[in-house]
């Protein structure tokens, strides 16, 4: 019997997604992430924004179009959010939420809507890595910020942090060549006073590239960067989120920082780690940004001169602060949008001729169109045109090529 686990959003719910496929190859099923036919299919939903909802919808009506009598379960966030709204799809049998998702595997049969609350962190299967690349090790779930913007804190619960020693045990257990601490808020991990500097020492013990996810200003410190500086292998790619460069848009989102003290944050970043790339989120055209708030992101982004940005049009997400504001005209955001993308292309093209000619150590990950794939420490993405086995290896970039840098061996 074949089962497809479709995973839309986060590496959080890719971690999850990961566990469920675990538990449905212990039952016996031949399972997939992609999506073609199947008696079985878990979708596993985005709410972030409104977009994320609506494509989580969509998906329902194209595993049909695989299988009109497969079954259909769908969980979290954008299920937890409005359950109702996918009940009602035909094909739907069970709808779940954000917490306990493993427990789906033992309720395969169930119908209707089941919304299991866990206060502690819960897990049962884990994932798999069967290339032994790259793993995505989810240590942390749920958010406590409440950012005006953010409905995940009302899906995903309260901020709840899973046990090291389990961590280093999955670690050890999948042998990836790189492994991908995430969370939904990663930056407030803390395993019974052990917070993330803490998670980080312990990480010490492990033998592989150890990449961290999204993380938040307040973590950044002296003494959290010289343990990263301990780990036996680090990637220096800091993802920091930013959302706003005006202190007024970032006051009106919670964000709990000012403009000045993420620019101290990245300096010190750059003091202990040369060569390290900054990627950031920026919501472009919050309620409340006016075009003076915008115009102090830009400059903020060209300050820090960010490796990626990942940018987005603010959306409402009723049930949250924000929602009571209103909307900037669409136009007004797509005009900030073409704006930052093109800040975000220039950056990202001045980052990637930094690093020409040096020396990077790439883990080989797939195939494009006849070139190796892979990303450097500081997560350039790399063309290499040749194969090889190995699972890393050293190589000096070129030049710039398609959205990232061609390579070769040395």
């Amino acid at each position: 019997m074949k089962a497809v686990v479709f995973t839309l959003g986060c590496k959080v719910n890719s971690c999850e997604s990961a566990s469920l496929m675990t538990g449905l190859k212990e039952l016996g099923f031949e399972v997939s992430d992609k999506l073609g036919f199947a008696e079985l299919y878990i979708i596993n939903t985005c709410a972030v924004t409104a977009e994320a909802e609506k494509k989580s919808r969509q998906t329902i009506a194209r595993v049909r179009r695989f299988n009109p009598n497969a079954k259909i379960i769908v969980t979290g966030c954008a299920s937890q959010k409005s359950p109702q709204d996918f009940l009602k799809k035909e094909g739907v049998t069970l709808v779940t939420g954000t917490n306990s998702k493993d427990k789906i595997i033992d309720q395969l049969e169930s119908e209707g809507l089941i919304i299991w609350e866990e206060k502690d962190y819960y897990e049962k299967y884990l994932p798999e890595n069967p290339d032994k690349t790259r793993a995505y090790i989810k240590v942390q779930d749920g958010c406590n910020n409440f950012c005006s913007y953010c409905i995940i804190p009302y899906l995903r619960g309260r901020t709840r942090s899973r046990n090291p020693d389990r961590v280093i045990e999955e670690i050890q257990r999948l042998s990836p060549v790189e492994a991908v601490i995430t969370g939904i808020n990663l930056s407030a991990y803390n395993y019974q006073g052990m917070g993330l500097k803490g998670l980080i020492d312990r990480l010490s013990e492990v033998n592989c590239r150890i990449r961290l996810g999204s993380l938040e200003v307040g973590v950044i410190t002296e003494e959290f960067l010289k343990s990263l500086k301990g780990l036996k292998d680090f990637a220096p790619h800091f993802h920091l989120s930013l959302q706003s460069g005006a202190n007024a848009t970032l006051k009106a989102m919670n964000r709990r920082y000012t403009r000045e003290e993420y620019l101290e944050k990245c300096e010190l970043i750059k003091k202990h780690f040369t060569g390290c790339a900054i990627t950031t989120d920026v919501i472009v055209g919050y309620s409340t940004e006016t075009q003076a708030d915008f115009e102090e992101s830009l400059d903020l982004c060209k300050r820090v001169g960010f490796a990626d940005i990942h940018c987005f049009p603010y959306s409402k997400r009723e049930g949250t602060v924000g929602a009571r504001l209103k909307e900037l005209p669409s136009d007004v955001k797509g005009a900030r949008m073409d704006a930052v993308l093109a800040v975000k292309k220039e950056l990202k093209e001045n980052f990637i001729k930094l690093n020409l000619g040096k020396a990077s150590e790439v883990i080989p990950e797939d195939k494009e169109d006849g070139f190796t794939v892979g990303y450097t420490e500081n997560y350039i993405k790399v063309y290499l045109d040749c194969q090889t086995d190995s699972k890393k290896v050293k190589v000096r970039l070129l030049s710039p090529f398609k959205d990232g840098a061609l390579a070769e061996i040395i």
